[in-house]
């Protein structure tokens, strides 16, 4: 079988099936087309190693799902999140985003499938995209705290876990049971199709889901030196998943395939400074070179420096879960996550594929969840993963690396009265093997701990407190990378004698969960011993020589948001946000202080009104200015956005459906993300109108 038919088939077969069954099915209205995330304290934080329900957690979590989810979903898994307080997006163009939560993005942000690490090439750089499809998201996941250490010391930043349902886990209630979906904006021109469908007999469940993407370049708000269009910002995505499971009585076991093809612009790309080298910590850029031999330096591209590089991401996945009930003696559940990827994407220029960038990794997980043994009820678990990864061609700066980690875990939660108490711990051992004749190998450990309690001091109030104490590991990147990227407009300098960082965490939440007025407000404090982070040495019109380097970091925030209920079908919600991240000044009195790319601070208001089968919203939000800059970092004017939004939920041709409409920047503001590399390349899309409709049948 061809590639080419390898890669359609999943979704060709998902909407044949999708729409043949739509056809002679009038379900009942599907729970999942109503589900109201406004109500998060039910829903069980899937995430949580414990299985805890978001009101007991002991840090804040974001639970994104049903209609708010529908509404909020954009092409890139940053931008879906990114109006979530404490959360922003790393934005490069239409193509490629991560989520930076409390100031925090890369590998400090673990991105998860059901709990097993999706392995691609975007904690390597910010023009790389996550390998998922965000239009096949059941629901989102952000968390923080000791369940966090279950899947990583290094997630200082959090958790930020994606539930799907390419395995299924129970028989559908029904032969066949699905959903579909078609919708458009207007900014990117964008078209979108999506389809997933379960059918069962027996023991035996089926699932199978496409999406197919078609999005052009996309429109900036007024006033943009640079016109109306983003150039090279186009984005188109094809992605399809066949997924089989055995059900029983006492659990599930299944395994899916994901095939996944993408191809994207990467906006901002310049060749002018393909010619830059350093000379020790000094860079050498054409007529900014004085040296003789800057010729033996030269690696300035043919093409014209307007061109805008093209990236072709091919993925292909292969998942196994399973969960099984009373396993062992003294034993309530033991749950499999294991995970295969075979990950490529080429940077193509005018046409000719200049680099590629390889990754096969796997991830395997085992937990434990133990009978209660002095009322302490927990899981225990290994992980173990692998990553072989490499680079060709032009911008081939990292070598060939193979990271190895293997973890032991546990997480443990003691009620006592109107107290719930969580404890967690993690040591893993990394071993990188770096293939280079001047390079040499690393191998490091780390122990994470972390510990914090849930309050209800009174019927409708909590108080939540936590300290973790995490290490993190350097990544093969840090270490070794030595080579021009253009797409960041840098040359990187890896550092192999940097040590793993260290974070100290105290994170404080105050939460009201019911009656008319509801809140939760959040305060965090988090120090950083040995914080890795890219040191500028040079810069040349915008082109930085950069040194992986470490220093004490210190990162401070609130954020929160307060609900009232004005009447049973009005209400109204005032969120924000703000982080100061700077250098600590006990380890080193260099001049400036601030870590670049830091989110500015941000508050809104959104009203919400309910009326029978009508949902409607509008909201307002102020991104401050941010002026608290690194070096060579220039200053981000602020902006206003103001978002409308409804949906409607009726029947067509018998079949529950739900017609949505939103516009995201209606006042087609100019705007600017902070935490970009590329800002000025990539304003953030202008006034952009998206509607659609969603059948569950």
């Amino acid at each position: 079988m061809s590639d080419l038919t390898c890669h359609r088939t999943p979704l060709a077969l998902a909407i044949l099936l999708a729409f043949g069954a739509s056809a002679g099915a009038h379900a009942q209205t599907s729970e999942r087309l109503h589900a109201d995330p406004d109500s998060i304290p039910t829903v069980v934080v899937s995430a949580s190693a414990l299985g805890v329900v978001g009101d007991d957690m002991i840090t804040p979590v974001t639970s994104l799902g049903g209609g708010a989810l529908v509404r909020a979903r954009e092409s890139t898994l940053g931008e879906t999140l990114a109006n979530q307080p404490g959360i922003t997006s790393s934005h490069f163009g239409a193509g490629a985003s991560r989520p930076v939560i409390r100031g925090m993005d890369g590998p400090r942000v673990k991105i998860l499938s059901d709990g097993a690490e999706i392995q691609d090439a975007s904690t390597i750089s910010p023009d790389h995209a996550v390998g998922f499809e965000p239009v096949l998201a059941e629901r989102i996941e952000v968390l923080r705290g000791p369940s966090a250490l279950a899947y990583g010391g290094g997630a200082v930043g959090g958790v930020v876990n994606i539930l799907d349902r390419k395995i299924p886990t129970a028989l559908p209630g029904k032969a066949v049971e699905g959903s579909a979906e078609l919708r458009a904006n207007s900014a990117a021109r964008e078209k979108t199709g999506a389809v997933e469908v379960t059918g069962g007999a027996g023991n035996i469940a089926v699932h199978v889901e496409g999406v197919k993407r078609d999005a052009n370049a996309y429109r900036v708000g007024e006033g943009w030196s640079e016109g109306r269009h983003v150039a090279g910002s186009f984005k188109d995505s094809e992605s399809g998943t066949v997924g089989l499971s055995w059900v029983g009585e006492r659990g599930y076991l299944g395994a899916a395939y994901t095939k996944e093809r993408t191809e994207y612009g990467i906006p901002g790309h310049n060749h002018e400074f393909g010619s830059c080298h350093p000379h020790g910590d000094h860079l050498h850029c054409g007529g900014h070179d004085d040296h003789e031999d800057h010729e033996d330096h030269d690696h300035e591209h043919e093409h014209g420096a307007g061109d805008v590089p093209v990236v072709k991401l091919d993925s292909d996945r292969w998942d196994v879960r399973g969960e099984y009930r009373n396993p062992l003696a003294g034993f309530t559940k033991a749950r499999l996550r294991a995970s295969f990827t075979d990950y490529r994407h080429d940077e193509l220029e005018d046409g000719v594929v200049a680099t590629s960038f390889f990754n096969k990794a796997h991830d395997a997980r085992v937990e434990l969840e133990h009978v209660p043994v002095g009322g302490w009820r927990g899981v225990i678990g290994l992980q173990t993963t692998r990553r072989d990864f490499s680079t060709e061609g032009e911008e081939a700066y990292v070598p060939p690396t193979v990271t190895t980690k293997h973890a032991l875990f546990a997480a443990e939660e003691y009620k006592l009265g109107d107290w719930r108490f969580e404890a967690g711990l993690r040591h893993e051992r990394q071993k990188v093997d770096v293939d280079s004749a001047t390079q040499r190998d690393s191998k490091s450990n780390g122990t994470s701990l972390a510990a914090g309690a849930v309050w209800k001091f009174a019927p409708e109030y909590s108080l939540r407190a936590s300290l973790a104490r995490s290490h993190r590991l350097p990544g093969a990147e840090e270490l070794y990378a030595s080579g021009v990227h253009l797409a960041t407009a840098t040359w990187e300098i890896g550092n192999q004698d940097l040590t793993k960082e260290t974070s100290n965490n105290l994170d404080l939440t105050l939460r009201k969960f019911a009656g008319a007025t509801t809140f939760s407000l959040s305060a965090f404090h988090n120090r950083v011993d040995n914080y890795i982070y890219a040191h500028t040495l040079d810069n040349h019109e915008g082109f930085q020589l950069v040194e992986y380097a470490q220093r004490d970091a210190v990162f401070t925030g609130l954020e929160g948001e307060v609900r009232h209920k004005l009447s049973p079908n009005f209400d109204a919600t005032l969120f924000g946000d703000v982080v100061r991240a700077r250098f600590d000044d006990a380890v080193d009195n260099e001049g400036n202080r601030n870590i670049p790319r830091i989110p500015a601070h941000r508050i809104g208001v959104r009203l919400n009104a309910d009326w029978q089968a009508w949902h409607g919203m509008v909201e307002l939000s102020r991104v401050g200015t941010q002026d608290r800059v690194a070096d060579f970092e220039s200053p981000t004017s602020g902006y206003n956005l103001l978002n409308i939004g409804t949906h409607y939920t009726t029947r067509i041709g018998g079949v529950p459906a739900q017609l949505y409409a939103r516009i995201n920047n209606a006042l087609d503001e100019l705007a600017f993300s902070h935490t970009s590399f590329i800002k000025a390349a990539a304003p953030l899309p202008g006034r952009n109108l998206t509607a659609g409709v969603r059948f569950v049948f």
